[in-house]
Order: structure tokens, then C-alpha cells, then sequence
């Protein structure tokens, strides 16, 4: 059975599809899956050998309404397709799901539990949500491949990254740390002030190297951090994203806002320190498969008005960030050696 699956963006939730892809992998090994995304999402899946990849060009040949009938166009070249599973669940891929139901092939989607999210953002309720990766097992279960979850490492770097990556951490005296310090959102983002005190309080306990990640919007402030912290190293806008997973599987934990980077630590089998603010692993977008204390974030019950947003989006009703401004660099410290990971 040939299944065309559809998840193009955001990076986190691209990368989240890999748990998914590799129980199928795994369980369904007769199938072939095609999954629709973006070129820049490639190198989450180059350890799967069930998997083909159909990478869109949404700037050009596949922009707009026109560009969405020349993309199923496209695919039917790829040949017949007996299911169709839309992660998305977005305008675009509604209407590329539309195309294939009208010619015959049976279509499911995702759920993504919108009216239960708003119920935590309202106050109406504080219940753990389903994680984003759990819809999409629930997904395919509907689409008749009940799934059992696959252990991970489950994104896995090349060889070619794995070997560049053993060459930058070879100084193995030194405790090897990721950092992700900012996110696109304010209402995800600590304090950098804070950021620079952690970092030098870790500094003075143990030997170690800091590997700073973000996007490459982000180097100017990255740089500028790594000029302040003398252990630290730049990784955004350096190394390829195939080369930044294999560094981030080789680090002994990162630390990182609610981001991509806290998804592919996690994903790579890399223990993650997370720090939240406005936003919450309530409404199911927590690390995969981490356990909830290292999650840290001021809890509910001391500030109810958290969270306040599903995405980051927004701004702070108290106008103080008091999510953020909260959590001061002692009491993550402290986590992390309550924790046993420093």
C-alpha cells in the first residue's frame, strides 16, 4: 500500500511526524509512505528507508491555488497513492486532500483538539492535553495502522554528520551542553540577563563547552552572547541542519525555550531542559518523551493566567512577563542539580 502523507510545516511539528514514520517503518514494513514537506525538513528523515520524500516548492511551482492543482499533478506522476493522510490540516492541504477524495482515494485527517486547547488558555480546564504526536498515531490508527510507539533515538543524523560532530566534541574532559536560548515569540523567550547567569553558574561548577543554537535570524544576538561567554560556541548559520542534529545527539542534555530545538533534542535522544512562559506542555506540545520535570516553568496553580497562548503569540496581559521574570537562574540551577544532570 502506497500512503501520501502531508505535514509541511512548522519545523517542530514536521520533526514530530518522525516517532510515526518510524513505528510504521517498523510495523508496516510492505508500505510505502510519501510524505509532502518542505526541502529544508529533509535531513529529519534520511535514516528511513520506508520513507520517500516530496519536497515542495512553495515560492514558486507550487504557490498559491494554482500551484496547489500543479502539486497534485505532480504527485499523481509519482504514481497511484491508496491513502491520503493530511497531518496538516491548514487551508493547503485541505484542498490537495480535496483533489485526491474527488478522484476515489480515501482521505483522514488530523485532529487538532482546538476547542480543548481554548479551555486551557480560558482557565475552563488545566488537563494534560494529547501531544501533537499522538494525534498523528491516532491519525493513521483511524486510517486502519494501529501503531505501537517505537523506541527512540528517532531522528537520526547521517553518517557523513556523525562524523564531523565526534570531531567537535572530542575534548571529552569537558561536559558538553546545548543551549537555544531564544525563540520567535517574546512570551516563550527567558530573559537573556538570565540566560548569561545560568550559563556562568554552570561555568563555575564543572568544566564545560556551550553550544549555542537558534535560527539564522538569531546570530547577530548568538554571537553576541558567545563573545560573553567565554566556553560557549557558535552552531546557528555554521553547521548544516543534518550536522546540528548529530551535534545535538552527542551533547550530554540541551537547555532551550519551548522551540525546535528543544523537538529535535528530544527526538534525537538527547536529554532537554526546557523553560517555559506563556506557553505550557499542557496543550501537548512538550518535548517527546521526556519526563515532565524537566519541563520548568512557574506552575498554574501560582499563576493562573498561564498559559495564555497555544504558540507564543501574543502579548503579556500583566505587561510584567511574570511567567518569565519568575523563574530566576538559581531555581533552574538548582533543577538541574536536584535533577543529577550537572
Amino acid at each position: 500500500m502506497r500512503l501520501l502523507i502531508i505535514r509541511t510545516s512548522a519545523m517542530g511539528d514536521v520533526a514530530l511526524l518522525a516517532p510515526v514514520l518510524r513505528s510504521m517503518e517498523m510495523q508496516y514494513p510492505d508500505n510505502e509512505m510519501i510524505l509532502v514537506t518542505r526541502p529544508v525538513f529533509a535531513p529529519f528523515f534520511y535514516s528511513f528507508s520506508g520513507v520517500k520524500l516530496f519536497l515542495v516548492d512553495f515560492n514558486k511551482r507550487h504557490n498559491g491555488l494554482t500551484g496547489i492543482f500543479r502539486l497534485r499533478s505532480d504527485l499523481n506522476k509519482e504514481g497511484k497513492f491508496d491513502f491520503v493522510i493530511d497531518l496538516h490540516d491548514v487551508m493547503r492541504s485541505r484542498i490537495l486532500r480535496g483533489l485526491f477524495s474527488i478522484s476515489g482515494v480515501p482521505v483522514k485527517s488530523i485532529r487538532k483538539g482546538r476547542k480543548e486547547k481554548r479551555y486551557v488558555l480560558t482557565g475552563k480546564s488545566k488537563v494534560l492535553l494529547k501531544h501533537s504526536a499522538e494525534r498523528y498515531y491516532d491519525v493513521f490508527a483511524t486510517a486502519g495502522f494501529p501503531l505501537k510507539k517505537a523506541e527512540g533515538p528517532w531522528i537520526i543524523a547521517s553518517t557523513d554528520a556523525q562524523k564531523r560532530a565526534a570531531v567537535l566534541l572530542k575534548e571529552k574532559e569537558l561536559i558538553q551542553i546545548g543551549v537555544a536560548p531564544y525563540a520567535k515569540h517574546d512570551l516563550k523567550m527567558w530573559p537573556e540577563s538570565s540566560m548569561i547567569r545560568l550559563m556562568e553558574m554552570i561555568a563555575r561548577h564543572t568544566k564545560v563547552r556551550f553550544w549555542l543554537f537558534g535560527g539564522k535570524e538569531e546570530t547577530p544576538q548568538l554571537l553576541d552572547l558567545q563573545n560573553r561567554i567565554p566556553e560557549s560556541v557558535l552552531v546557528a548559520g555554521t553547521l548544516s541542519l543534518d550536522e546540528e542534529l548529530a551535534l545535538i545527539s552527542g551533547l550530554k542534555f540541551m537547555i532551550s525555550m519551548d522551540s525546535s530545538n528543544m523537538h529535535m533534542a528530544a527526538l534525537s535522544g538527547t536529554k532537554v531542559i526546557s523553560i517555559w512562559g506563556g506557553t505550557d506542555p499542557l496543550t501537548g506540545f512538550g518535548a517527546w518523551q521526556q519526563p515532565d520535570e524537566f519541563a520548568i516553568r512557574i506552575p498554574v496553580e501560582e499563576l493562573t493566567c498561564r498559559p495564555c497562548t497555544v504558540y507564543g503569540k501574543g502579548k503579556c496581559r500583566r505587561d510584567d512577563l511574570a511567567c518569565m521574570n519568575w523563574l530566576t537562574p538559581e531555581m533552574v540551577f538548582d533543577k538541574l542539580i536536584n535533577l543529577k544532570i550537572l
